[in-house]
């Protein structure tokens, strides 16, 4: 793909909630009642309690002159090459890196990469580090609401006043770079600058990095990861990353460093191959899901499930996780044997990490955004699977965790990705499906969402709602046609920002 002009601005590829419409969703939430939130859809009124501000998912400042502040640094950051845009090279951000006296040297790193669940095990092994009393710093993409999201110290977002402070801290040095490059550092790369320099500025006992897209030219990938972790690996950006998983394995494994220590989730043969052989090139040590470390034993609990987890240190029972789905068994799975390498734990010390520790850890794990139950009668839960390896996930998990008599889906996905897939893996748990399109430039219209729809569930089970928040109000009025003690429920999915904005409109900000 050619790289665009870099004096082009590239706003519509900016994935945050500064873009057209969004800004009308914000206005309507801001009005309600403290305590209530609000949709004013067609002429019905959903309500729904809104608890205390979550602290991982933080809303706009209430300071007026933060948030001008704040948004003046996110229109300055859209101009540039959206996350979508991509010319594969880590030549500009090591450029930023060097001109800033290489902040991400100053403290050890766990790298991940994969196809799908690397947030959650980001969030997970934070946690870890966290109990454990190490002093974190996490960068995850993309935000769920808050741009500030992306950037955590000691397991909370950087308040918007630092993220503020970061940016004008290194936009002189970022000018710097693009008189120098042949095109201007992009949206991501410029986040990717401010996370290193935070976690250095903080200090950082340890950075928690998920890589944007890929691994081998990722705007991450100017860390050495100590620990090198790699999720399960499947179809997606194939137009990007290769056709086959085998191909984007390939990509993936450029975070695996030389004498590092590599963390495999269960993988498709072909990758795993890939992957192997990039360890032995560079000599480093491999632990694999299934063999060296895996789940034990999992049992569906209230709110979550209780897990017997083996790691390369020993086993560890009784471990409660808050999150459905046995897709996040097997990220906790991973996220202690990465914790465990990174203490040296299998190798130095063959004991086990404390056990009481590692209970309170996992605990306290959240995951917004990731079969998130955000309202009750009918229950609505959100989950951002956005491409059919995670929808497949999030359908078992659903069916795992939850009773519901009749499910409605409601469904706004971007037009890059594979929507028949995930329309396919949800069909047998939706017994309606309700199409919209969030705010973003890259979202597929309804319609034509529509249109593919229809081939997967039949014109019967298909209701096009361009507008979120009147499809999350005819979603709820069929859930409710099941009564109030019946068991209907909406799944709210098919994108990040779709999820986001409908966690905002049902006041979970």
């Amino acid at each position: 793909m050619p790289p665009r002009d870099p004096h082009e601005s590239f706003g519509d590829d900016f994935e945050d909630g500064s873009e057209d419409g969004f800004d009308e969703i914000v206005a309507a939430e801001t009005e309600r009642d403290p305590d209530l939130a609000t949709i004013e859809a067609g002429s019905r009124t959903l309500r729904t309690r809104g608890g205390p501000q979550q602290p991982d998912v933080p809303g706009r400042p209430e300071d007026p002159e933060v948030d001008r502040a704040l948004r003046e640094v996110e229109a300055e950051l859209a101009t540039r090459w959206g996350e979508t845009k991509l010319e594969p090279s880590v030549a500009r951000i090591a450029a930023l890196m060097d001109v800033l006296g290489e902040p991400q040297r100053s403290y050890p790193s766990i790298h991940i990469t994969g196809t799908n669940g690397k947030t959650s095990t980001a969030r997970m092994i934070e946690a870890l580090l966290g109990a454990f009393e190490l002093r974190t710093g996490r960068y995850t993409s993309p935000h769920v609401q808050s741009i500030t999201e992306r950037i955590s110290l000691d397991g909370a977002p950087i308040s918007a006043e630092r993220f503020i402070e970061t940016y004008n801290d290194i936009k002189p040095y970022v000018e710097m770079i693009d008189a120098q490059q042949e095109y201007r550092l992009s949206f991501f790369e410029v986040l990717t600058g401010m996370a290193y320099a935070a976690f250095a500025d903080a200090p950082v006992d340890v950075a928690v990095v998920e890589v944007g897209m890929g691994g081998s030219w990722d705007a991450t990938n100017v860390i050495d990861g100590d620990v090198a972790v790699v999720t399960p690996v499947d179809l997606d950006h194939t137009d990007r990353l290769g056709e086959t998983t085998a191909e984007i394995a390939g990509e993936k494994a450029g975070i695996i460093k030389q004498d590092a220590t590599v963390i495999l989730a269960q993988q498709p043969v072909d990758a795993a191959q890939v992957l192997l052989k990039k360890a032995v090139e560079v000599d480093a040590t491999v632990a694999r899901e299934g063999l060296e470390f895996g789940v034990v034993a999992r049992q569906v609990a209230v709110g979550g499930q209780l897990l017997t987890l083996r790691g390369l240190g020993g086993e560890y029972d009784e471990v409660y996780l808050p999150l459905h789905g046995p897709y996040q068994a097997h990220n906790a799975a991973v996220a202690l044997a990465a914790v465990e390498a990174f203490f040296g734990v299998g190798a130095q010390r063959p004991e086990s990490l404390d056990i009481d520790t590692v209970r309170k850890a996992f605990a306290a794990v959240s995951s917004p955004g990731r079969l998130e139950v955000v309202r009750r009668s009918p229950t609505v839960v959100l989950d951002a699977a956005h491409n059919p390896a995670g929808a497949r996930a999030t359908a078992e998990a659903v069916g795992e965790a939850f009773d519901f008599s009749r499910l409605i889906g409601v469904v706004g996905a971007s037009g890059d990705k594979n929507v028949r897939g995930l329309l396919e893996a949800f069909e047998p748990i939706f017994a309606e499906v309700v199409v919209t399109q969030n705010s973003s430039h890259r979202a597929m219209d309804a319609d034509e969402l529509a249109a593919v729809a229809v081939e997967v569930f039949g014109e019967d089970r298909v209701q096009v709602e361009p507008r979120l928040p009147d499809a999350l109000e005819a979603a709820v009025t069929l859930a409710e046609e099941e009564g109030e003690f019946a068991g209907g429920g909406v799944l709210v999915t098919g994108s990040v920002i779709t999820v986001g904005e409908a966690r905002l409109l049902l006041g979970r900000a």
